[in-house]
C-alpha cells in the first residue's frame, strides 16, 4: 500500500514537524551523513518560516479585526445620513428641489427582484476563517446558508447588511481541514428575495 505524503499540510503542524526533524538529525548527523552546512540551511529555513507564519498569522486577525471595525462605522455613518434625510423629508420648507440638492431622493427602481440573484464569492483566509463577498444592489444584504454535515441540510448562518462578510467559526477539529459550503439569497426588509446564490465551496485550512 503506497504511504501518503509525510509532510504534514497544516502550518503549525508543519513548523512542529521541522523543528522536530531538526533536532533529530542534528543528534544522529554522523549516522545519517549530513553535514554542518546541510543543517544550518535546514534551522534557516525553519527561522525564517517561524517569522513568516507569525507575521501571516497577525495579519490576518489584523484584516478581520478592520474588516469588522469598518462594518461596524458604515453602519454608524449611514445611521447618521438616513436619518438626516428624515428629518429633512418631514420638514416644513422642504421641496424636491432640496431632495434632489441633497441627493437624498433615490431613483426610480425598475429591479426584477423575483429573479435577483447574488454572486457569492468564497476565501479561505486560514484558522477556520472565510471572506464571503456579494454585490449587495438595492437591497438590504443577504441571509447566508451553510451546509450542515450533521443534517445533510443547510441551515441559516447569518445576515450581512455590508459585504464581505467573514465566517470566523473554529475549525471542527483544531488542526484539520474542512470543507464548508455556502449559498445566499437577498433580503428586502424581512423578506427572503429573488433566488439562491450557487453553492460556494471552500477548503478551509487550518
Amino acid at each position: 500500500m503506497a504511504k501518503s505524503d509525510f509532510v504534514p499540510t497544516a502550518d503549525n503542524d508543519f513548523l512542529a514537524w521541522l523543528e522536530h526533524l531538526a533536532a533529530n538529525a542534528g543528534s544522529h548527523q554522523a549516522e545519517l551523513g549530513l553535514s554542518p552546512t546541510a543543517l544550518s540551511g535546514l534551522n534557516a529555513a525553519i527561522a525564517d518560516f517561524r517569522v513568516k507564519l507569525t507575521a501571516n498569522t497577525q495579519a490576518q486577525s489584523v484584516a478581520r479585526q478592520a474588516t469588522e471595525a469598518k462594518k461596524a462605522s458604515r453602519r454608524a455613518a449611514e445611521g447618521a445620513g438616513r436619518a438626516i434625510a428624515r428629518q429633512s423629508k418631514v420638514a416644513t420648507g422642504y421641496t424636491d428641489a432640496l431632495g434632489a440638492l441633497l441627493q437624498i431622493v433615490g431613483p426610480e427602481d425598475s429591479t426584477d427582484y423575483a429573479s435577483l440573484k447574488p454572486d457569492l464569492t468564497a476565501t479561505d483566509q486560514g484558522g477556520g476563517n472565510v471572506v464571503l463577498g456579494f454585490s449587495k444592489l438595492r437591497t438590504d444584504g443577504v441571509n447566508i446558508y451553510v451546509f450542515d454535515e450533521a443534517t445533510g441540510q443547510f441551515r441559516f448562518l447569518a445576515r450581512d447588511t455590508q459585504p464581505p462578510y467573514v465566517d470566523n467559526r473554529p475549525l471542527a477539529v483544531p488542526g484539520k481541514p474542512e470543507l464548508r459550503r455556502y449559498k445566499a439569497i437577498y433580503v428586502l426588509g424581512d423578506e427572503e428575495i429573488g433566488l439562491f446564490s450557487d453553492e460556494v465551496v471552500v477548503n478551509c485550512t487550518p
